[in-house]
């Protein structure tokens, strides 16, 4: 028994905010359904598709979701003569029909559109891909039974990559492929306009990092101190990249302490970036801390540090240079 017409239409859920219900037609007659919304919605539920449109039910109507229900859905799942009880056939296609597979993404770039804040804040990923590289390719459901069909190469992530930086504010992606696949790294680092950061490729060692510069595989790197070893590694390493034109990005551990030393060393080498994790629990905000002593020292002897710093937000990738703040004497 197959479907022979849907119809979807605006309604109202008990707490009068818009919703959609859908009317479904087979040979056996209509059945209706409506869908409902939590007040409290959890970060990995499924986005809800709201109208935006304030001077309507304050943005949350639902005329867009009805519209593709009508005008793209009903159609192509009628074509496609599903029996009505397969529900996880009928499921699986509207999945592919979405194609939002980027969801993540539409969320961070909705939020820093909504807070006003388009041309200062940017996205940085942090891929790991040597943790789900497998003979010669990368499986993006690793977490899943293993499937070798749906294996992808490196090409083909690499212009998973493009898509994002074509559709999303991303201007830096760290370990987009695995350590070892020179390859990759060095096609995808000529094709893209963005900073490329090494973690695991570079592991802070100046050997990986001059064979890094000779095979043009990145141009940022993730100095961590203690992948080295040393202080004085850590100085060479930096200057090494940065003599070579990369940017360095200094780097918490994720077990981290409250200690504030990688906060003077961004100043210190004038890294211009740190990566120290969001603004909660007091081992990350001490090293946040730390930086604001240093900038309202320096602003206090000089303003014009707070207008250099104060700028579009961007502190790499001009003209394939990457650029970083300026030389703040460390506390």
């Amino acid at each position: 028994m197959s479907i022979i017409k849907i119809h979807a239409r605006e309604i109202l859920d008990s707490r009068g905010n818009p919703t959609v219900e859908v009317d479904l037609y087979t040979a056996k007659g209509r059945f209706r359904a409506a869908v409902p919304s939590g007040a409290s919605t959890g970060i990995h539920e499924a986005l809800e598709l709201r109208d935006g449109d304030k001077s309507r039910y304050l943005g949350k109507g639902t005329l867009k979701a009805v519209d593709h229900v009508n005008k793209d859905i009903a159609a192509k799942l009628i074509e496609k003569k599903f029996s009505v009880v397969d529900q996880e056939k009928i499921d699986k296609f509207m999945l592919e029909l979405d194609g939002t597979e980027n969801k993540s993404l539409e969320l961070l770039k909705s939020a820093i559109e909504k807070a006003g804040y388009p041309d200062k804040i940017i996205i940085g990923m942090d891929v790991a891909a040597s943790e789900f590289y497998k003979a010669g390719k990368y499986d993006l459901d690793f977490k899943s039974p293993d499937d070798p069909a749906r294996y992808i190469t490196g090409d083909q992530l690499g212009d998973l990559y493009k898509s994002f930086i074509k559709g999303y504010p991303v201007q830096s992606i760290e370990d987009p492929f695995d350590q070892d696949d020179w390859a990759a790294w060095s096609k995808f680092t000529a094709a893209v306009d963005i900073q490329v950061v090494g973690d695991d490729l570079t592991v802070t060692n100046p050997k990986r990092i001059q064979q890094a510069v000779e095979k043009k595989a990145c141009n940022c790197l993730l100095l961590k101190v203690n992948q080295i070893g040393s202080v004085t590694e850590s100085i060479k390493a930096c200057k090494l990249a940065q003599s070579n034109g990369w940017g360095v990005m200094v780097s918490h551990r994720s077990g981290e302490t409250e200690d504030t030393f990688i906060a003077d060393l961004v100043v210190g080498l004038c890294t211009g970036q740190i990566k120290t994790g969001a603004p909660c629990r007091s081992e990350r905000l001490a090293k946040y801390n730390q930086l604001m002593r240093a900038l309202v020292r320096e602003v206090t002897r000089n303003p014009m540090v707070m207008q250099f710093l104060c700028g579009d937000g961007r502190t790499f990738q001009k003209d394939n240079h990457l650029c970083s703040t300026p030389p703040i004497r460390p506390l």
